[in-house]
């Protein structure tokens, strides 16, 4: 197994719609919401993880191949492929793996399909929509409430608040894929429909509120035209 060559893919995610992703503060201030979006320490800023884009496509991919079940919601790992699977189920497993990587104790399995081929970079809002924001003083988060009505008083009850970043907002998109062999070429297009899919779908919390619906542009122009022509099934 030999490094051949390395895809860089780079883009911009644009929102669609407010996204949040949250910081995990467990801290209460006087005044604050109830669910504030992740930011970078120093800057203050909010940022798309890359760590919430890789597990958000892992999911998409791992649903449309129909080993959900299986593996009763736990990522694919290689150890499932020792169990009963027809021919289609073992490649998109492989895939998986091979893209996304597996659990230390899987043995020789593990060691027959290699490290873990992708790497997603954290993703900051684009300078350029940085700059233009600050110019015309532009937020770089809202507030939405929330809350959920009596059925038979017809009141609102449960207000809760939370942080979003608005629709609008643009980040730059770093992905790089790693090739061990010939046979690492479809990874490049099976990655980029788990990308389709998430542009389908939602990324963030609330997705069936309407929250983190993203559009995706990509700097190379044949990369581009790969996604657009990708059918989802």
């Amino acid at each position: 197994m030999q490094l051949t060559k390395i895809h860089e893919i780079k883009g911009v995610i644009t929102l669609e719609s407010g996204l949040h992703i949250g910081a995990g503060d467990t801290e209460m201030r006087i005044g604050g919401t109830d669910n504030p979006v992740v930011r970078h320490p120093h800057t203050m800023e909010p940022y798309i993880p890359g760590s919430s884009i890789k597990g958000k496509v892992r999911a998409l991919l791992e649903m449309k191949s129909g080993l959900m079940v299986m593996t009763k919601g736990k990522p694919v790992q290689a150890g499932d492929l020792k169990k009963s699977l027809d021919e289609k189920q073992r490649r998109e497993a492989e895939r998986i793996i091979k893209l996304f990587g597996t659990g230390g104790d899987a043995g020789e399995e593990a060691a027959k399909l290699g490290p873990t081929r992708v790497a997603f970079a954290d993703c900051p809002i684009r300078p350029e929509w940085l700059r233009a924001a600050r110019e015309k003083r532009l937020p770089l988060t809202e507030v939405k409430s929330e809350n959920s009505i009596n059925r038979i008083r017809g009141t609102a009850e449960n207000p809760r608040f939370t942080e979003r970043v608005p629709a609008g907002v643009e980040f730059d998109f770093t992905v790089t894929l790693k090739e061990l062999g010939e046979s690492d070429g479809e990874l490049v297009d099976y990655l980029l429909l788990g990308l389709k899919l998430l542009t389908l779908d939602a990324l963030g919390g609330s997705g069936s509120r309407g929250y983190g619906r993203i559009s995706m542009k990509f700097d190379d122009p044949a990369i581009q035209e790969r996604f657009d022509n990708i059918k989802q099934m």
